[in-house]
């Protein structure tokens, strides 16, 4: 039985160049992250941007809620993927974040497709119970999952996507001994996807790790 790589910096190298290219505005955010110190963790990891990116081709996903933009790397990689006539509507509260996000998405010509919305996801959310998505992708503060999760169900498409990220948690999740309440709360999560039957899920152990369910 095969088992599961690590995946070393000189492999992750190796991997990123055979495969999609970046578009230079996407490596401009990256960079832009770079010089931010700590909080650069916020970001996305390249390999979700490129998976996401297959997911919404494959499933010929149009319409998208993400909730949790930061400076809009995993934004502009949705945007990029959906067809020109598609749309996506970005939910975060932090407004200078936003600004920085909304001129890379003016940049790469995709803010015609984009939507930014500023304030706390909850109410957002209450705001657009009207709407349906075909994909949501979670990615917001990790004590409201459950939250959003719900919220996320009344608002998604039969056989539509929600993505969820930092599942992992840094690979805390699998000590049980951890019981730091961000941890704690973050496996209680999982178990709580896991057994709703009203979703097919996997975890993928891309980046801090991706739930991906599809509602039945």
């Amino acid at each position: 039985m095969g088992a599961n790589l690590e995946i070393t910096n000189k492999l992750q190298n190796y991997i990123n160049n055979f495969g999609l290219k970046l578009h230079p505005v996407q490596q401009e955010i990256i960079d832009y992250n770079n010089t931010l110190g700590d909080i650069k963790r916020m970001q996305v990891d390249l390999s979700q941007c490129h998976f996401l990116r297959l997911i919404i081709k494959i499933s010929n996903i149009k319409n998208v809620l993400e909730i949790g933009t930061f400076t809009g790397l995993s934004t502009l990689s949705i945007s990029l993927a959906l067809p020109d006539d598609g749309k996506l509507i970005a939910l975060d509260k932090n407004e200078e974040t936003n600004k920085v996000a909304s001129s890379f998405f003016k940049k790469a010509n995709q803010d015609h497709k984009i939507k930014t919305v500023i304030k706390p996801a909850l109410e957002s959310l209450d705001d657009l119970k009207n709407n349906k998505f075909d994909m949501i992708f979670i990615d917001a503060d990790k004590m409201n999952y459950k939250e959003y999760y719900e919220r996320s169900l009344k608002i998604i498409n039969k056989g539509g996507l929600i993505i969820i990220d930092n599942v992992l948690w840094h690979g805390e999740v699998a000590d049980e001994d951890n019981l730091d309440k961000y941890t704690v709360n973050i496996r209680e999560f999982n178990s709580h996807v896991s057994n709703d039957n009203r979703v097919e899920q996997i975890i993928v152990p891309l980046g801090d790790g991706m739930t991906v369910c599809r509602v039945l």
